[in-house]
């Protein structure tokens, strides 16, 4: 994930969606990459020593510019992978995704001896471990697979609701504090602060939909 990182220009995050282990170190991984520009998955991976494309689909964005690609591929994982420390602990890998040069990982673990093995290890081997939060539930998370999520979201968006909700989302309109208002998203976009309402207001709404199911009127 870091060497795809640093070959992908403008990359956003690169999400490990699905593994599977095959031998003598080498992994079948699924991955969502999200980037500002667009990239050709073939030539970079082409840079990369031990790893080699098996399939690729790319995932609608409401801009131009902006590339999603869904990509699985064959590596050679030396070890420490940080998929096998969390699995060499019987750990259940949740989440793993790297943004901002962190990589970020959500688990599961039976219980706060088990966490701190899985904490353990990762500080002796990778050097580096920082706790962000920790909540105790009653059902296991779902293990890997987010970035299905994101595909299945985006399918059932318009490139105008996307192109809206993307463009909201990257000048801070969803902050908290709001960096800036419908009246500056309409003179960016060059439409009326009616249309950027309607427009953020049925986006809104389609996703609440997909999330709770249809609304009887």
């Amino acid at each position: 994930m870091a060497q795809l990182s640093q070959q992908i220009d403008g990359v956003r995050s690169i999400e490990l969606d699905n593994t599977f282990y095959v031998e003598d170190g080498v992994w079948i991984e699924s991955l969502t990459i999200s980037a500002d520009k667009q990239f050709d998955i073939e030539r970079v991976l082409a840079e990369i020593s031990g790893v080699s494309l098996f399939y690729m689909s790319k995932i609608p964005t409401g801009s131009a510019e902006a590339d999603i690609q869904r990509v699985t591929i064959l590596a050679n994982e030396s070890y420490p992978f940080i998929l096998g420390l969390i699995l060499r602990q019987e750990a259940i890998p949740n989440r793993i995704v790297l943004q901002n040069d962190t990589v970020e990982v959500v688990i599961t673990t039976r219980d706060w001896d088990q966490f701190r093995a899985v904490a353990d290890e990762i500080q002796e081997t990778l050097g580096e471990f920082e706790l962000r939060s920790v909540t105790q539930n009653e059902e296991p998370g779902e293990p890997l697979d987010s970035g299905r999520l994101t595909e299945v979201l985006v399918s059932k968006l318009t490139d105008e609701q996307l192109e809206i909700l993307e463009i909201a989302y990257n000048e801070g309109y969803f902050d908290v504090p709001r960096k800036i208002s419908e009246t500056e998203l309409a003179k960016e976009l060059d439409i009326a602060q009616s249309t950027v309402n309607e427009r953020l207001r049925t986006a809104e709404r389609a996703l609440l939909g997909l999330i709770y199911g249809a609304k009887e009127d």
